[in-house]
Protein backbone atom coordinates (compact mmCIF):
# COMPACT_ATOMS: atom_id res chain seq x y z
CA UNK A 1 0.00 0.00 0.00
CA UNK A 2 1.28 3.44 -0.64
CA UNK A 3 1.27 6.25 1.84
CA UNK A 4 1.86 8.98 -1.08
CA UNK A 5 -1.86 10.54 -0.38
CA UNK A 6 -1.03 10.96 3.55
CA UNK A 7 1.92 12.71 3.09
CA UNK A 8 0.40 16.29 2.46
CA UNK A 9 3.16 18.25 4.24
CA UNK A 10 5.97 19.89 1.73
CA UNK A 11 8.61 18.86 3.28
CA UNK A 12 8.60 15.58 2.18
CA UNK A 13 8.98 16.66 -1.21
CA UNK A 14 11.89 18.54 -0.10
CA UNK A 15 13.35 15.70 1.77
CA UNK A 16 12.92 13.06 -0.94
CA UNK A 17 14.52 15.42 -3.53
CA UNK A 18 17.92 16.59 -1.29
CA UNK A 19 18.01 12.73 -0.16
CA UNK A 20 18.38 11.94 -3.88
CA UNK A 21 21.04 14.46 -4.63
CA UNK A 22 23.04 13.09 -1.69
CA UNK A 23 22.75 9.52 -2.91
CA UNK A 24 21.09 8.42 0.54
CA UNK A 25 17.72 6.58 1.64
CA UNK A 26 15.21 8.80 4.01
CA UNK A 27 12.24 7.95 5.40
CA UNK A 28 9.72 9.77 7.78
CA UNK A 29 9.47 7.66 11.40
CA UNK A 30 8.19 7.62 14.83
CA UNK A 31 5.04 9.18 16.36
CA UNK A 32 4.40 11.13 12.60
CA UNK A 33 3.64 7.82 11.04
CA UNK A 34 1.50 6.25 13.75
CA UNK A 35 -0.94 9.77 13.56
CA UNK A 36 -0.60 9.42 9.87
CA UNK A 37 -2.35 5.97 10.17
CA UNK A 38 -4.83 7.12 13.08
CA UNK A 39 -5.74 10.29 11.21
CA UNK A 40 -3.81 12.55 13.83
CA UNK A 41 -2.24 16.11 13.91
CA UNK A 42 0.94 15.70 14.53
CA UNK A 43 3.55 18.88 13.57
CA UNK A 44 7.02 16.92 14.75
CA UNK A 45 8.25 14.87 12.02
CA UNK A 46 11.40 12.87 12.21
CA UNK A 47 13.32 11.81 9.29
CA UNK A 48 15.84 8.79 9.32
CA UNK A 49 18.49 8.42 6.96
CA UNK A 50 21.14 5.81 6.41
CA UNK A 51 23.83 8.25 6.03
CA UNK A 52 24.30 12.22 7.78
CA UNK A 53 21.14 13.18 9.04
CA UNK A 54 22.72 16.75 9.90
CA UNK A 55 23.91 16.59 5.73
CA UNK A 56 20.71 15.60 4.70
CA UNK A 57 18.93 18.34 7.18
CA UNK A 58 21.37 21.28 5.22
CA UNK A 59 21.27 19.79 2.18
CA UNK A 60 16.69 19.81 2.22
CA UNK A 61 16.80 23.56 4.24
CA UNK A 62 18.86 24.72 1.42
CA UNK A 63 16.04 23.38 -1.27
CA UNK A 64 13.40 25.06 0.67
CA UNK A 65 14.95 28.41 1.35
CA UNK A 66 18.27 30.14 2.07
CA UNK A 67 16.21 31.86 5.07
CA UNK A 68 15.91 28.72 6.82
CA UNK A 69 18.34 27.77 10.18
CA UNK A 70 19.31 24.67 10.73
CA UNK A 71 20.16 24.01 14.30
CA UNK A 72 23.17 21.11 14.45
CA UNK A 73 23.57 19.30 17.68
CA UNK A 74 26.89 17.35 16.09
CA UNK A 75 27.03 15.75 19.97
CA UNK A 76 24.11 13.92 19.02
CA UNK A 77 24.27 13.81 14.88
CA UNK A 78 20.61 15.07 14.62
CA UNK A 79 19.62 18.50 13.73
CA UNK A 80 16.31 20.40 12.93
CA UNK A 81 14.83 23.56 11.91
CA UNK A 82 10.93 24.86 11.59
CA UNK A 83 8.84 24.71 8.52
CA UNK A 84 5.66 25.22 7.40
CA UNK A 85 4.38 25.13 11.05
CA UNK A 86 6.25 22.17 11.96
CA UNK A 87 9.49 20.92 13.76
CA UNK A 88 11.55 19.08 11.36
CA UNK A 89 14.26 16.53 12.75
CA UNK A 90 16.66 14.67 11.45
CA UNK A 91 19.02 12.24 12.18
CA UNK A 92 21.00 9.37 10.91
CA UNK A 93 19.84 5.59 11.32
CA UNK A 94 21.96 4.12 14.61
CA UNK A 95 22.04 1.28 17.07
CA UNK A 96 21.82 1.86 20.99
CA UNK A 97 23.52 0.59 23.84
CA UNK A 98 23.38 1.29 27.54
CA UNK A 99 24.86 1.03 31.37
CA UNK A 100 23.02 0.43 34.19
CA UNK A 101 23.40 3.51 35.71
CA UNK A 102 22.27 6.57 32.89
CA UNK A 103 19.54 6.78 30.23
CA UNK A 104 21.98 8.23 28.13
CA UNK A 105 23.12 5.54 25.52
CA UNK A 106 26.09 5.13 23.44
CA UNK A 107 25.09 5.37 19.73
CA UNK A 108 26.77 3.74 16.75
CA UNK A 109 25.96 4.41 13.34
CA UNK A 110 23.42 1.66 11.83
CA UNK A 111 20.86 0.20 9.60
CA UNK A 112 17.10 1.34 9.40
CA UNK A 113 16.18 -1.76 11.14
CA UNK A 114 18.70 -0.88 13.97
CA UNK A 115 16.88 2.10 14.14
CA UNK A 116 13.34 0.88 14.63
CA UNK A 117 14.47 -1.65 16.82
CA UNK A 118 15.66 1.11 19.36
CA UNK A 119 12.05 2.76 19.47
CA UNK A 120 9.99 2.55 22.28
CA UNK A 121 6.95 0.54 21.19
CA UNK A 122 5.69 -0.61 18.09
CA UNK A 123 3.43 1.58 17.60
CA UNK A 124 6.36 4.20 17.02
CA UNK A 125 8.90 2.08 15.32
CA UNK A 126 7.20 1.91 11.61
CA UNK A 127 8.84 3.94 8.97
CA UNK A 128 7.12 5.05 5.49
CA UNK A 129 10.45 5.29 2.55
CA UNK A 130 10.74 8.93 0.95
CA UNK A 131 12.94 7.58 -1.68
CA UNK A 132 14.32 4.35 -3.11
CA UNK A 133 13.02 1.33 -4.56
CA UNK A 134 9.80 1.42 -1.90
CA UNK A 135 8.77 5.18 -1.75
CA UNK A 136 6.18 5.95 0.16
CA UNK A 137 5.74 2.21 1.17
CA UNK A 138 5.07 1.50 5.04
CA UNK A 139 8.18 -0.81 6.99
CA UNK A 140 6.44 -1.96 9.58
CA UNK A 141 9.01 -5.25 10.96
CA UNK A 142 7.09 -5.11 14.55
CA UNK A 143 3.21 -5.00 13.31
CA UNK A 144 2.73 -1.84 14.38
CA UNK A 145 -0.30 -1.29 12.18
CA UNK A 146 -1.59 -4.43 13.73
CA UNK A 147 -1.01 -2.60 17.01
CA UNK A 148 -2.79 -0.07 16.44
CA UNK A 149 -5.87 -1.91 15.11
CA UNK A 150 -5.76 -4.01 18.52
CA UNK A 151 -4.88 -0.87 20.48
CA UNK A 152 -1.82 -2.32 22.09
CA UNK A 153 1.10 -0.71 23.82
CA UNK A 154 3.93 -3.59 23.67
CA UNK A 155 7.98 -2.98 23.00
CA UNK A 156 9.36 -3.96 20.23
CA UNK A 157 12.00 -6.02 21.63
CA UNK A 158 12.32 -7.54 24.91
CA UNK A 159 10.39 -4.97 27.62
CA UNK A 160 12.69 -5.53 30.16
CA UNK A 161 15.35 -4.86 28.09
CA UNK A 162 13.71 -1.49 26.99
CA UNK A 163 12.71 -0.61 30.04
CA UNK A 164 15.56 -0.85 31.94
CA UNK A 165 17.82 0.66 29.33
CA UNK A 166 15.45 4.06 29.51
CA UNK A 167 13.17 3.56 32.49
CA UNK A 168 11.47 7.04 31.07
CA UNK A 169 9.64 5.14 28.75
CA UNK A 170 7.32 3.17 31.28
CA UNK A 171 5.97 6.73 31.98
CA UNK A 172 5.66 7.09 28.00
CA UNK A 173 4.07 3.36 27.69
CA UNK A 174 1.24 4.68 30.56
CA UNK A 175 1.05 8.47 28.72
CA UNK A 176 0.25 6.79 25.00
CA UNK A 177 -2.00 4.53 26.74
CA UNK A 178 -3.83 7.67 28.32
CA UNK A 179 -3.80 9.80 25.29
CA UNK A 180 -4.64 7.21 23.14
CA UNK A 181 -7.11 4.99 24.73
CA UNK A 182 -5.09 1.84 24.49
CA UNK A 183 -4.54 -0.61 26.41
CA UNK A 184 -0.87 -1.98 27.50
CA UNK A 185 -0.24 -5.17 26.81
CA UNK A 186 0.34 -7.61 29.79
CA UNK A 187 3.79 -8.58 29.01
CA UNK A 188 4.76 -5.25 28.87
CA UNK A 189 2.74 -4.16 31.83
CA UNK A 190 4.50 -6.58 33.82
CA UNK A 191 7.80 -5.73 32.50
CA UNK A 192 7.00 -2.01 33.88
CA UNK A 193 6.27 -3.41 37.33
CA UNK A 194 9.44 -5.83 37.30
CA UNK A 195 11.40 -2.41 36.55
CA UNK A 196 9.58 0.03 38.64
CA UNK A 197 12.55 0.90 40.62
CA UNK A 198 14.51 1.81 37.04
CA UNK A 199 12.49 5.65 37.45
CA UNK A 200 14.97 6.46 40.00
CA UNK A 201 17.54 7.40 37.97
CA UNK A 202 15.44 9.57 35.72
CA UNK A 203 15.11 13.39 36.48
CA UNK A 204 12.14 14.67 38.14
CA UNK A 205 11.61 17.16 35.73
CA UNK A 206 11.59 14.62 32.69
CA UNK A 207 9.16 12.31 34.98
CA UNK A 208 7.03 15.44 35.17
CA UNK A 209 6.84 16.15 31.32
CA UNK A 210 5.12 13.23 31.26
CA UNK A 211 2.93 13.14 34.02
CA UNK A 212 1.37 16.66 32.92
CA UNK A 213 0.93 14.89 29.50
CA UNK A 214 -1.26 12.17 31.42
CA UNK A 215 -2.93 15.09 33.59
CA UNK A 216 -3.95 16.69 30.09
CA UNK A 217 -5.87 14.06 28.95
CA UNK A 218 -9.25 13.63 28.76
CA UNK A 219 -9.36 11.08 31.84
CA UNK A 220 -6.57 11.41 33.99
CA UNK A 221 -7.34 8.68 36.55
CA UNK A 222 -6.42 6.20 34.01
CA UNK A 223 -3.33 7.03 33.66
CA UNK A 224 -2.91 7.98 37.53
CA UNK A 225 -4.49 3.91 38.35
CA UNK A 226 -1.91 2.46 35.77
CA UNK A 227 0.79 4.47 37.44
CA UNK A 228 -0.29 3.14 40.95
CA UNK A 229 -0.90 -0.47 39.39
CA UNK A 230 2.56 -1.12 38.06
CA UNK A 231 4.44 1.08 40.96
CA UNK A 232 5.46 3.68 39.58
CA UNK A 233 2.94 6.51 41.45
CA UNK A 234 4.67 5.68 44.75
CA UNK A 235 7.91 6.24 43.34
CA UNK A 236 7.26 10.02 42.66
CA UNK A 237 3.91 10.62 44.47
CA UNK A 238 3.73 8.64 47.64
CA UNK A 239 1.33 11.18 49.00
CA UNK A 240 -1.54 10.31 46.54
CA UNK A 241 -1.19 6.50 47.60
CA UNK A 242 -1.60 7.74 50.73
CA UNK A 243 -4.95 8.46 50.40
CA UNK A 244 -6.20 5.00 49.39
CA UNK A 245 -8.61 3.08 51.93
CA UNK A 246 -11.43 3.24 54.12
CA UNK A 247 -11.49 3.45 57.67
CA UNK A 248 -14.66 2.03 60.14
CA UNK A 249 -14.80 2.89 63.61
CA UNK A 250 -17.99 1.67 65.10
CA UNK A 251 -19.95 1.40 62.11
CA UNK A 252 -18.91 4.88 61.18
CA UNK A 253 -16.80 5.01 57.71
CA UNK A 254 -15.89 8.29 55.70
CA UNK A 255 -14.92 7.57 52.09
CA UNK A 256 -12.07 6.64 50.07
CA UNK A 257 -10.03 9.86 49.31
CA UNK A 258 -7.92 8.56 46.68
CA UNK A 259 -11.30 6.87 44.61
CA UNK A 260 -12.58 10.90 45.09
CA UNK A 261 -9.80 12.53 44.11
CA UNK A 262 -9.34 10.76 41.31
CA UNK A 263 -13.16 11.27 40.30
CA UNK A 264 -12.38 14.98 41.01
CA UNK A 265 -9.69 15.18 38.71
CA UNK A 266 -11.45 13.72 35.60
CA UNK A 267 -14.52 15.83 36.48
CA UNK A 268 -11.78 19.17 35.92
CA UNK A 269 -10.16 17.09 33.39
CA UNK A 270 -13.41 17.40 31.28
CA UNK A 271 -14.01 20.72 31.68
CA UNK A 272 -10.60 22.65 31.67
CA UNK A 273 -7.38 22.27 29.79
CA UNK A 274 -5.21 24.09 32.75
CA UNK A 275 -3.45 21.70 33.90
CA UNK A 276 -2.25 23.64 37.26
CA UNK A 277 -6.37 23.43 37.97
CA UNK A 278 -6.07 20.04 37.53
CA UNK A 279 -2.74 19.48 39.93
CA UNK A 280 -5.04 21.38 42.25
CA UNK A 281 -7.73 19.00 42.26
CA UNK A 282 -5.15 16.07 42.57
CA UNK A 283 -3.81 17.64 45.75
CA UNK A 284 -7.03 19.23 46.74
CA UNK A 285 -7.35 16.64 49.64
CA UNK A 286 -3.63 15.55 50.07
CA UNK A 287 -3.84 16.33 53.75
CA UNK A 288 -6.73 14.30 55.19
CA UNK A 289 -4.25 11.28 55.92
CA UNK A 290 -2.38 13.45 58.26
CA UNK A 291 -5.32 15.51 59.93
CA UNK A 292 -7.68 12.39 59.95
CA UNK A 293 -9.62 12.62 63.31
CA UNK A 294 -12.52 9.85 64.66
CA UNK A 295 -14.99 12.45 67.26
CA UNK A 296 -17.81 9.54 68.61
CA UNK A 297 -19.96 12.38 68.13
CA UNK A 298 -19.54 13.40 64.71
CA UNK A 299 -17.46 10.73 63.20
CA UNK A 300 -14.50 11.36 60.96
CA UNK A 301 -13.34 14.71 60.90
CA UNK A 302 -10.34 16.32 58.39
CA UNK A 303 -10.40 19.86 60.45
CA UNK A 304 -7.46 22.01 59.15
CA UNK A 305 -7.02 19.86 55.78
CA UNK A 306 -7.05 22.66 53.68
CA UNK A 307 -4.06 24.75 55.19
CA UNK A 308 -1.62 21.85 55.99
CA UNK A 309 -2.28 20.90 52.14
CA UNK A 310 -1.29 24.07 51.04
CA UNK A 311 1.55 23.44 52.70
CA UNK A 312 2.02 20.08 51.73
CA UNK A 313 1.63 21.08 47.92
CA UNK A 314 5.01 23.65 48.13
CA UNK A 315 7.39 20.36 49.61
CA UNK A 316 5.46 18.55 46.59
CA UNK A 317 6.12 21.25 44.04
CA UNK A 318 9.72 21.54 45.17
CA UNK A 319 10.52 17.88 45.21
CA UNK A 320 9.42 17.52 41.77
CA UNK A 321 10.65 20.14 40.41
CA UNK A 322 7.77 21.85 39.51
CA UNK A 323 7.74 25.74 39.15
CA UNK A 324 7.60 27.16 42.35
CA UNK A 325 6.51 30.77 41.05
CA UNK A 326 3.05 31.48 40.62
CA UNK A 327 1.33 28.11 39.12
CA UNK A 328 1.85 26.97 42.66
CA UNK A 329 1.00 30.16 44.38
CA UNK A 330 -2.28 29.54 42.67
CA UNK A 331 -2.39 25.61 42.73
CA UNK A 332 -2.20 26.62 47.02
CA UNK A 333 -4.65 29.33 46.98
CA UNK A 334 -6.93 26.91 45.18
CA UNK A 335 -6.38 24.41 48.13
CA UNK A 336 -6.77 26.94 50.96
CA UNK A 337 -10.21 28.17 49.46
CA UNK A 338 -11.89 25.17 48.54
CA UNK A 339 -14.13 24.50 51.56
CA UNK A 340 -15.41 28.22 51.36
CA UNK A 341 -17.95 28.55 48.60
CA UNK A 342 -20.28 25.67 50.22
CA UNK A 343 -19.33 27.26 54.03
CA UNK A 344 -21.02 30.28 52.77
CA UNK A 345 -24.14 28.53 51.94
CA UNK A 346 -24.18 26.88 55.30
CA UNK A 347 -23.63 30.41 56.69
CA UNK A 348 -26.60 31.97 54.63
CA UNK A 349 -24.18 33.53 52.82
CA UNK A 350 -23.99 36.91 54.11
CA UNK A 351 -22.26 40.16 52.22
CA UNK A 352 -18.96 40.11 54.01
CA UNK A 353 -18.01 36.51 53.95
CA UNK A 354 -18.72 36.94 50.05
CA UNK A 355 -16.54 40.22 49.94
CA UNK A 356 -13.89 38.19 51.14
CA UNK A 357 -13.88 35.88 48.92
CA UNK A 358 -13.66 37.70 46.28
CA UNK A 359 -10.76 39.07 47.85
CA UNK A 360 -9.03 36.08 48.47
CA UNK A 361 -9.59 34.82 45.76
CA UNK A 362 -9.36 37.79 42.77
CA UNK A 363 -9.04 36.50 39.29
CA UNK A 364 -9.11 32.94 40.23
CA UNK A 365 -12.04 32.77 41.78
CA UNK A 366 -13.64 31.29 38.51
CA UNK A 367 -11.25 28.61 38.89
CA UNK A 368 -12.09 27.85 42.80
CA UNK A 369 -15.61 27.78 41.60
CA UNK A 370 -15.06 24.78 39.11
CA UNK A 371 -12.66 23.16 41.97
CA UNK A 372 -15.87 23.03 44.42
CA UNK A 373 -18.60 21.81 41.93
CA UNK A 374 -16.20 19.26 40.78
CA UNK A 375 -15.28 18.06 44.28
CA UNK A 376 -19.24 16.87 44.40
CA UNK A 377 -18.89 13.01 43.83
CA UNK A 378 -21.37 11.95 46.25
CA UNK A 379 -23.39 8.58 44.79
CA UNK A 380 -26.81 10.80 46.16
CA UNK A 381 -28.43 12.35 43.64
CA UNK A 382 -30.89 13.91 45.05
CA UNK A 383 -27.41 15.74 47.26
CA UNK A 384 -25.78 16.63 44.31
CA UNK A 385 -28.94 18.31 43.21
CA UNK A 386 -28.69 20.46 46.21
CA UNK A 387 -24.93 21.27 46.55
CA UNK A 388 -25.50 22.29 42.77
CA UNK A 389 -28.42 24.25 43.35
CA UNK A 390 -26.29 26.01 46.80
CA UNK A 391 -23.40 26.95 44.55
CA UNK A 392 -25.54 28.44 41.78
CA UNK A 393 -26.97 30.80 45.03
CA UNK A 394 -22.94 31.50 45.82
CA UNK A 395 -22.60 32.15 41.84
CA UNK A 396 -25.11 34.52 41.86
CA UNK A 397 -24.01 35.88 44.87
CA UNK A 398 -20.94 36.82 43.91
CA UNK A 399 -21.92 38.64 40.64
CA UNK A 400 -24.29 40.57 42.58
CA UNK A 401 -21.25 41.62 45.29
CA UNK A 402 -18.47 41.83 42.45
CA UNK A 403 -20.93 44.04 40.26
CA UNK A 404 -21.39 46.36 43.18
CA UNK A 405 -17.90 46.50 45.27
CA UNK A 406 -15.74 45.59 42.31
CA UNK A 407 -13.82 43.55 44.94
CA UNK A 408 -11.61 41.47 42.44
CA UNK A 409 -7.67 41.50 43.00
CA UNK A 410 -8.90 44.54 45.04
CA UNK A 411 -6.59 46.53 47.29
CA UNK A 412 -7.74 49.19 50.06
CA UNK A 413 -8.00 52.47 48.75
CA UNK A 414 -5.21 53.44 51.38
CA UNK A 415 -1.59 52.61 51.08
CA UNK A 416 1.08 51.63 53.88
CA UNK A 417 2.47 55.12 52.64
CA UNK A 418 -0.36 56.81 52.91
CA UNK A 419 -0.59 55.94 56.74
CA UNK A 420 3.02 56.54 57.28
CA UNK A 421 2.70 59.91 56.05
CA UNK A 422 -0.21 60.52 57.97
CA UNK A 423 1.15 59.84 61.29
CA UNK A 424 4.51 60.36 60.31
CA UNK A 425 5.61 57.09 61.38
CA UNK A 426 8.08 54.85 60.05
CA UNK A 427 7.61 51.17 58.65
CA UNK A 428 6.35 49.10 61.66
CA UNK A 429 4.09 46.28 62.52
CA UNK A 430 1.65 49.21 63.84
CA UNK A 431 1.58 50.21 60.04
CA UNK A 432 0.32 46.96 58.82
CA UNK A 433 -2.19 46.70 61.72
CA UNK A 434 -3.98 49.97 60.79
CA UNK A 435 -4.22 48.89 57.19
CA UNK A 436 -5.71 45.62 57.83
CA UNK A 437 -7.72 47.42 60.08
CA UNK A 438 -9.26 49.43 57.36
CA UNK A 439 -9.32 46.32 55.00
CA UNK A 440 -11.83 44.57 57.23
CA UNK A 441 -14.08 47.54 57.82
CA UNK A 442 -14.37 47.34 53.92
CA UNK A 443 -14.84 43.67 53.78
CA UNK A 444 -17.31 43.83 56.46
CA UNK A 445 -19.28 46.81 55.28
CA UNK A 446 -18.69 48.59 58.03
CA UNK A 447 -17.28 51.47 55.62
CA UNK A 448 -17.81 52.54 52.02
CA UNK A 449 -15.32 50.78 49.48
CA UNK A 450 -13.93 54.63 49.19
CA UNK A 451 -10.66 56.43 49.75
CA UNK A 452 -13.05 59.00 51.65
CA UNK A 453 -13.87 56.93 53.75
CA UNK A 454 -11.23 54.25 54.44
CA UNK A 455 -9.15 57.63 55.13
CA UNK A 456 -11.26 58.73 57.59
CA UNK A 457 -11.33 55.68 59.20
CA UNK A 458 -7.94 54.97 59.01
CA UNK A 459 -6.99 58.33 60.80
CA UNK A 460 -9.74 56.91 63.19
CA UNK A 461 -8.12 53.67 64.02
CA UNK A 462 -4.79 55.31 64.14
CA UNK A 463 -5.27 57.50 67.47
CA UNK A 464 -6.67 54.33 69.11
CA UNK A 465 -3.26 53.26 68.59
CA UNK A 466 -1.60 56.61 70.19
CA UNK A 467 -1.21 58.54 67.31
CA UNK A 468 -1.72 61.81 66.30
CA UNK A 469 -2.03 62.79 62.59
CA UNK A 470 0.48 65.81 61.21
CA UNK A 471 -2.35 67.96 60.13
CA UNK A 472 -4.26 67.97 63.74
Amino acid sequence: MSYEKHLTHPIYAYVRQAADELGCDAYVVGGVVRDIVMHRHNTDIDIVTVGSGIELATRTAALISPDIHVNVYRNFGTAQFNFNGSVIEFVGARRESYSRDSRKPIVEDGTLEDDQLRRDFTINAMAIALNGDHIFELIDPFNGLQDIADKIIRTPCDPDRTFSDDPLRMMRAIRFASQLNFNIYPDTFEAIRRNAERLDIISEERIMEEFNKILHCIRPSRGIKMLDECGLLERFLPEIIALKGVENINGKGHKDNYLHTLEVVDNIAMSSTNVWLVWAALLHDIAKPVTKRFDPIHGWTFHGHEVVGAKMASKIFHRLKLPVNERLKYVQKLINLHLRPIALVEDNITDSAVRRLLFEAGDDIDDLMMLCEADITSKNSDKIKRFHRNFEIVRQKLVEIEEKDRLRNWQPPVSGEDIMAAFNIQPSRMVGDIKDAVCNAILDGDIENTREAAYAFMLETGKQFGLTPTND
